[in-house]
C-alpha cells in the first residue's frame, strides 16, 4: 500500500477543490448568454431578410434611416422561435440625453406607464453614447433579450422580454406617432 505524505494530500485536496471551483465557474458562465462583440459576427450566424427600411425627416432634414428585419422577413415575429435586428443610422448628431428622452416622450404617446419602462432608464443611460451623424444604433432581439450594438459593437443588454417590445413599439405600434414610417417598416403590408 503506498503511503502518501501531508504534502501530496495537501497538493491532491487544492486539486479537488480548483477542479469543483472550475465546474460551478463553467456552470455559472454557462447560464449566461454571450453574444458576439461584434454585430457582424452574429449576422455572420444568423440569416436574416429585410422587412422594410424607412428615412425620418423633419421638413427637408433627414435625422436617420432605419431597417427591419427578421429572421422570417416578416414582423410579427414568434420572439422566442425568431431574431428581429432593428437598425437606425443617424444623419444628424444627437446626445444620449436626448435620446433617451425622445424614447421617454414616445413611450407616453403610446400610454406606455412610468411604472413599465422607469427599471430600464438607468440601463439606456449607461448604455448608449451621444451619437455622432454617421453612427449606428442596432437592437438585436434574440431569445427575448434585448442586445444593444452601437456601430456594430457590443454595447449591452436588457433582458426582461417586455423591453424589447415597447422598444420597438415606438415605430411598430398601431398607435405609433409615426405611422408612415410603420408602413415602411413593415414592408408597406399594413391595411392602413
Amino acid at each position: 500500500m503506498c503511503k502518501l505524505s501531508f504534502s501530496s494530500y495537501l497538493i491532491c485536496f487544492y486539486f479537488v477543490f480548483c477542479l469543483s471551483m472550475n465546474v460551478v465557474f463553467a456552470k455559472n458562465i454557462s447560464d449566461e448568454m454571450v453574444f458576439p462583440d461584434s454585430l457582424q459576427s452574429t449576422l455572420a450566424t444568423k440569416p436574416f431578410m429585410l422587412v422594410g427600411e424607412t428615412t425620418f425627416s423633419i421638413l427637408f432634414w433627414d435625422l436617420y434611416k432605419s431597417q427591419l428585419l427578421t429572421t422570417t422577413g416578416k414582423y410579427p415575429v414568434s420572439i422566442s422561435n425568431d431574431n428581429v435586428l432593428f437598425t437606425i443610422h443617424y444623419l444628424a448628431d444627437i446626445s444620449s440625453d436626448e435620446l433617451i428622452s425622445k424614447t421617454i416622450e414616445q413611450w407616453q404617446y403610446l400610454g406606455i406607464s412610468l411604472q413599465q419602462y422607469r427599471s430600464y432608464l438607468p440601463k439606456l443611460k449607461a448604455m448608449w453614447p451621444d451619437i455622432k451623424e454617421g453612427d449606428s444604433l442596432s437592437l438585436l432581439i434574440h431569445q427575448g433579450h434585448s442586445i444593444f450594438y452601437f456601430n456594430q459593437q457590443f454595447i449591452g443588454m436588457i433582458k426582461p422580454f417586455e423591453f424589447g417590445q415597447i422598444f420597438l413599439a415606438i415605430w411598430l405600434s398601431e398607435n405609433t406617432s409615426e405611422p408612415k414610417l410603420r408602413r415602411e417598416l413593415l414592408g408597406g403590408l399594413t391595411d392602413e
